[in-house]
């Protein structure tokens, strides 16, 4: 005779979800009792509470409560783990159901990748349009502003249409996407004063999805800069690399991220400051001037994206858990950055241009945030610049270290398939 039990005539008094006691509920825990003190204790005239005493000790004791409740999230109640090896199979069958779910989720989420690519092709000749334009080498015709002059009468009714008589600038429009960036409220953030120069160079910001034979999908963002004062390169590029398959939300999931090395000119890296020092020899009691570099805050520093330490290095226990979240701040924000170009900036750069974007950015749960003070150590970096192994090496400029690609498990949070 088989020893099993059949899965009809389970012994009622086996553990179940809802018979399964938690060990850390919250009566379990101490919390039977109130853990403030009674207030009868000392005042016998409080016997009788005022509507708005109750509440408040109701407010405390739902506070422990929750609190408890908290430490319970992730945790096994027993009840799988005490299930029949016959039941603990079925389990593991729906197991198998769901990878093969979750392969055609990577199809579907790969099926979508390749239909934006779709339709940025067929938006390729309009953002060449719109660089003519910006650019000034081709005058809009009536037609393009006659269409423009009726969306913006549909936005706004008030809205007084330009003079017939008036030809376009042939200048095009200086200083376009210099513009629409500083209305991006991340970019704002990051461009500095020093870097307005160089930006208004910037001629296009264009989006690229990587060929379907790369082994992971992804895209690239390219900036078009007009000769200028500060670098050679007429592109730099930033690749942001996904995952090859799609994370528990179902989206892809960010892998790392790839910059250009820029080709600064003399004496014009953004991305540095320079300072003179002098400096006098211990021995010979001679002096020298020298020249040291340190970073310094730039939108620049968007094609150095930052890099995650290894599993290695956090299992060694080489970065502490400050560091790590400061890490994962900066990851979080430089992918988050990538994706309002791909998904917002660049499909709707007029609309940065012209403000009109900010009024569909949600600034709605402002309030629940608070600023972060900045914790830089400015005492370290300066015991830094002056240690005694900078004494001996002579003065040079340094580039900035090439564009490294920043592992991370960011999620591209598109949930529907989105067009360009």
């Amino acid at each position: 005779m088989s020893s099993h039990i059949p899965i009809n005539q389970v012994d009622p008094t086996a553990p179940t979800p809802q018979n399964t006691p938690l060990t850390h509920a919250p009566i379990a825990a101490g919390l039977s009792r109130p853990t403030v003190p009674d207030i009868t204790e000392d005042n016998e005239q409080e016997e009788e509470e005022t509507p708005a005493a109750s509440g408040n000790i109701q407010q405390a004791m739902l506070g422990l409560v929750h609190g408890k409740l908290s430490g319970l999230i992730g945790k096994s109640s027993g009840y799988v783990e005490s299930l029949p090896v016959e039941v603990k199979k079925n389990v593991e069958a729906l197991k198998g159901v769901q990878a093969k779910q979750i392969e055609l989720q990577n199809q579907y989420k790969r099926e979508c990748l390749e239909l934006e690519k779709k339709y940025l092709d067929l938006q390729k000749p309009l953002y060449d349009r719109r660089r003519e334009i910006i650019s000034g080498t081709a005058q809009p015709t009536p037609e393009e502003i006659e269409a423009g002059e009726q969306q913006s009468i549909k936005e706004d009714p008030d809205y007084t249409p330009l003079p017939k008589d008036v030809p376009p600038a042939l200048s095009g429009i200086p200083e376009f996407w210099l513009t629409a960036l500083r209305t991006h409220v991340g970019f704002a953030e990051i461009i500095t004063d020093r870097d307005v120069d160089a930006l208004k160079s910037l001629t296009d910001i264009r989006i690229e999805y990587l060929p379907t034979t790369e082994l992971k999908p992804g895209f690239k963002l390219r900036f078009f800069f007009a000769p200028n004062d500060y670098f050679e390169n007429e592109v730099l590029e930033k690749t942001y690399l996904y995952q090859e398959e799609v994370g528990y939300t179902g989206d892809f999931m960010y892998d790392r991220a790839i910059g250009t090395e820029i080709k600064w000119k003399e004496d014009k890296d953004l991305t540095k400051e320079f300072e003179v020092k002098k400096q006098r020899n211990k021995n010979t009691n001679r002096t020298r001037l020298v020249r040291k570099a340190r970073s310094t805050a730039s939108f620049f520093n968007f094609f150095n994206p930052p890099q995650p330490p290894s599993e290695a290095m956090i299992e060694a226990g080489d970065i502490d858990e400050d560091e790590l979240e400061e890490i994962e701040e900066k990851l979080e924000m430089d992918y988050q950055l990538g994706e309002d170009l791909k998904e917002k900036i660049i499909p709707r750069a007029i609309d940065y241009f012209t403000g009109k974007a900010l009024e569909y950015e949600d600034f709605d749960d402002e309030d629940d945030f608070e600023d972060i003070e900045d914790d830089e150590d400015d005492e370290e970096e300066s015991d830094e610049d002056e240690s005694d192994s900078d004494e001996d090496v002579p003065a040079r400029r340094r580039g900035p270290p090439k564009g490294r690609g920043a592992g991370a498990t960011a999620s591209s949070n598109p949930e529907e398939c989105k067009q360009q």
